[in-house]
């Protein structure tokens, strides 16, 4: 897959940059470490340790599911601004995006599915 340099480093960088960012602005910490992976029709991004300490109280008195919940709904909410993040840093359009997060060990995981690329226009 062809990914373009961005303004601010490789792709994958970018929407590392840029997904942990929009966690920490919106959830008021990001995860510990965070790392994106792309090839040729997916982008995965993977956050370890990215409960707050609400969240992980919540997990250690079994409320895990409620944690879970509240995360899925923000990540519809946020899906725009992560899908936008993705197509600045690929070149490409989402056609889907995907998020969930797991506890013991601690991650989350932003998903993308690109559209194919467009073929090449010839011209006669």
């Amino acid at each position: 897959m062809a990914t373009r340099k961005t303004e601010g480093g490789a792709p994958a960088t970018v929407i590392s940059n840029g997904i942990s960012a929009l966690h920490r602005e919106h959830y008021g910490r990001g995860a510990n470490r965070s790392r994106t992976h792309i090839n040729n029709d997916f982008v995965v991004t993977v956050m370890e340790d990215p409960f707050t300490k609400v969240e992980r109280t919540m997990i250690e008195n079994g409320a895990f599911e409620i944690v879970r919940e509240t995360r899925t709904r923000f990540q519809d909410w946020m899906g725009p601004a992560f899908i936008e993040i993705v197509e600045e840093a690929t070149g490409r359009k989402v056609a889907q995006f995907f998020s969930q997060v797991a506890h013991d060990p601690d991650y989350a995981i932003e998903c993308f599915v690109l559209n194919s690329p467009s073929p090449p226009t010839t011209r006669s």
